[in-house]
This record gives C-alpha cells, sequence and structure tokens, in this order.
C-alpha cells in the first residue's frame, strides 16, 4: 500500500492570482503593435488641441506679443457675444443642416435605386460614388469655374441654348453664393449618404418583404411599414456623420466664395480671425467650440454604430 501526497498548491502571491500574470503580459503583447500608432495619434492630434485650449485662455495678438495676458473665459465670451462670430454660427447652422437634408434624401432615392436589380447597374453605382472620391478642393473649383461663371460656365451655356441671346445669364455666386456653396457640398456628400443607406437597405430581411408583398402591400406599404423603420439607425448615422464633416468644412467657403457675401461659417471665420486678424486667443475659443460641438455629434454617431452592430450580432 502506497501513499500520495496531496498535489501542490501553485504559488501565488498574496492578493493577485497567479493566472493574471500570464494573461497581463498576453494582452500588452497584442496591444504592442498598436502603441507606435496611439503615441503618433496623441502627438498630432491631442498634443496641438491642448495647446490650443491653454491658448483660448490667453488674450494674445500676435502681432504685439509683448502685451500678452491671461483672459480666463473672456474669448469665450466674445465668441458667443461678437455679432460677426454669432453670425458666422448661424451661416454654419444653415449650411449643414440644408446640405445634410436634401444629400440624405438625394441618397436615400438613389440608393432605392441602386437595390433594384437592372443591367449597369455596377457602371451606374461606381458613377453615382465619383463625386465623393473628389478632392474638395478640386471639387469646388470645377463648380465654380466649370458651372457657375456667368460667361463660360456650363449653367449659363444650357440657358442660352434654351432662350437664345435674350435668355438670363446670372451670375450665381453674387446673386445666390450661399445656395451656390450649398449645392456645391450636396453634390460631393450624396454619394456617401447613398452608400450608407444602400448598405441599410441590402440588409433588409428579404423573407418579411417578400411575405408583407404575398399578403398583397404594394411598395409604398411596403417602404413605409417595413424599409423606413429598418433604416431609421443608417438614417440617423448619416445625419450625424454628415453634420460633423459640414460643421467643419472650410474648402467649398474658401474656394467659391472666400467666405464673402454672408457665406462665412465658423471654421472660415476662425482661419480670418487667426490669420488675418492675428487674434490667437479668439480664434484658439473658436476652435475650441467647434471641436466641443464635434465631439458632442460623434458620441452620437458612435452609440448609432454600436447599436447597428449589437442589432446585427443579435440576428
Amino acid at each position: 500500500m502506497t501513499l500520495t501526497s496531496p498535489p501542490r498548491a501553485a504559488a501565488t502571491v498574496p492578493g493577485r492570482p497567479a493566472a493574471r500574470r500570464p494573461n497581463r503580459v498576453r494582452a500588452w503583447a497584442t496591444r504592442a503593435p498598436l502603441l507606435p500608432a496611439l503615441i503618433f495619434m496623441i502627438v498630432v492630434t491631442q498634443l496641438p488641441f491642448v495647446a490650443t485650449l491653454v491658448i483660448s485662455f490667453f488674450d494674445w495678438n500676435a502681432l504685439y506679443p509683448d502685451q500678452r495676458a491671461f483672459a480666463a473665459f473672456a474669448n469665450y465670451g466674445e465668441v458667443l457675444t461678437n455679432p460677426e462670430l454669432r453670425k458666422s454660427v448661424g451661416t454654419t447652422i444653415l449650411l449643414t443642416v440644408t446640405v445634410v437634408l436634401v444629400s440624405l434624401v438625394l441618397g436615400l432615392l438613389l440608393a432605392l435605386l441602386l437595390d433594384r436589380r437592372f443591367r449597369g447597374r455596377a457602371v451606374v453605382r461606381t458613377m453615382l460614388i465619383a463625386p465623393f472620391l473628389l478632392v474638395p478642393v478640386a471639387a469646388a473649383l470645377m463648380w465654380k469655374h466649370l458651372l457657375f461663371n456667368p460667361e463660360y460656365g456650363l449653367f449659363n451655356g444650357i440657358l442660352h441654348a434654351i432662350g437664345g441671346d435674350g435668355a438670363a445669364q446670372p451670375d450665381w455666386i453674387s446673386e445666390m453664393p450661399l445656395l451656390a456653396v450649398e449645392a456645391a457640398l450636396i453634390w460631393q456628400w450624396t454619394p456617401f449618404m447613398m452608400l450608407i443607406l444602400l448598405a441599410g437597405l441590402q440588409s433588409r430581411d428579404s423573407e418579411l418583404v417578400e411575405a408583407a408583398r404575398m399578403d398583397g402591400a404594394n411598395g409604398w406599404q411596403v417602404f413605409v411599414h417595413i424599409t423606413l423603420p429598418h433604416m431609421r439607425r443608417y438614417l440617423e448615422l448619416g445625419v450625424l456623420l454628415g453634420s460633423i464633416y459640414i460643421v467643419q468644412n472650410f474648402d467649398a467657403v474658401f474656394t467659391i466664395t472666400s467666405g464673402g457675401l454672408g457665406t462665412a461659417n465658423l471654421p472660415y471665420t476662425i482661419y480670418q480671425t487667426f490669420y488675418q486678424a492675428h487674434e490667437n486667443g479668439l480664434a484658439s475659443a473658436a476652435g475650441v467650440i467647434v471641436v466641443i460641438g464635434s465631439l458632442i455629434l460623434a458620441t452620437f454617431a458612435l452609440r448609432v454604430v454600436s447599436s447597428l452592430f449589437r442589432e446585427e450580432v443579435s440576428r
């Protein structure tokens, strides 16, 4: 008869299980390749933002560096009370709402079209996506010179071809400047909305749609009672992401109107305040306000994206 000794307990550190140590090593080994990208992102984005935040609390004009002084929240108060800055905030809101809503509606119509099967659908899809792939400055220059120019632009050429020598030849940018900027942005951002909404349409339950049609539902009823409720999250995502980008848009305003004729939005006003008036503190305060607004919109966008992923996983 032999006696066997009980298995020896693994050596443990008081208050910390031994199994956690290799798990933590494995976790850090997995994250290590991402550390250079994380450090680069912090250096490129977070450190400049911290510097901007610090400068926003100073009365700092680059032309008079010796008169720099701590101003607390005075710059933020001036941003919110200055008539020109408040007007630029209103222009930014109007520009954002118009571009996002119109491009969302057009994107939904195009997505419904591309959701159907027809010959040449891949070619049409590629052509519709092309405007979003253009460099924003190049797109704005195209609208300014090829389309809006009163002497050789396409729009006035079409009016001349239809009405002859007596046809109206409007100066589009001078007579309707904000509409000109909005048209250029809508043309460029409609494909973005279309892609998001097309992904939502293609994730519908086809069996549910077929069952509704077999029960006698027409196309409008299927759209209102099945497609539209399913597309709610994708519509919200399009609105939020579009708002984040349009609020920060600078290229179209700078290229088409140079901020004149009442088209100066908040990013362009910040540019003027910093590079022309040399008011570093005031421009930094306005920039911080834009960043905070963008972060609020981005938070809602991330929540919508996470809810979409949860819905896909639960299916």
